[in-house]
């Protein structure tokens, strides 16, 4: 073979070779994993039964009217606290009244979950519309610490709630015929966030 044949050709294998380094075509060893993940958010679902607490008509002063009702947890997550926020509207049909009917309402909530001996709240309706207490916050008697109990999904909490129309020895009759609309509104809160380490779910 001549030296000319013989260039010719070491040049054409020396392209070939870097036209393939060019195009990226040379082999490698390759794994692949494809990993997948959810993010799912919980659920809040508070319930309330009955949905009408109280309902009364021709009450007089020194009239007390007891009812029960339950609060529920049908969501997913747990709820640390259930907030109630009270407002109400009076009518004052003959307009003459000097004094707020609510201010002669007391209310006192007991929590109940296994006996009507811790009362959550004792007040007049009117003080406790300017108030938030929590439904589940009962006292664990830890320096008389009073703590949330909260809701865990499924648990269901009773309440005893009392009103009295109180009779305070004197003249009252300003409140005849009158009428008080009382609007509850339950709000449940979540528990704080938490850092997930690995948890497994099952």
């Amino acid at each position: 073979m001549s030296f000319t044949k013989t260039v010719s050709k070491g040049l054409l294998t020396a392209a070939l070779g870097f036209s393939l380094m060019g195009g990226g075509t040379y082999a490698y060893f390759s794994d692949t994993e494809v990993v997948n993940n959810t993010f799912a958010a919980g659920t809040l679902d508070l319930s309330v039964n009955p949905e009408t607490i109280v309902n009364v008509d021709n009450l007089k002063p020194g009239d007390e009217i007891s009812r029960e009702f339950t609060l529920t947890n049908n969501g997913t997550l747990d709820i640390h606290k259930v907030l109630l926020n009270t407002s109400y509207e009076v009518n004052d049909v003959l307009g003459d009244n000097t004094e707020d009917f609510a201010d002669h309402i007391k209310v006192t909530i007991l929590y109940n979950q296994n006996n009507a001996t811790v009362p959550v709240m004792e007040t007049t309706l009117r003080e406790l519309s300017t108030m938030t207490p929590d439904l589940t916050e009962v006292d664990r008697f830890i320096g008389g610490e009073r703590v949330p109990n909260g809701l865990k999904p499924g648990n269901i909490n009773k309440i005893i709630v009392l009103f009295e129309f109180v009779d305070n020895g004197e003249d009252q009759n300003q409140f005849q015929g009158d009428a008080l609309q009382l609007n509850w509104q339950f709000v449940g809160e979540q528990t704080e966030g938490e850092l997930d380490e690995g948890r497994v779910d099952e």
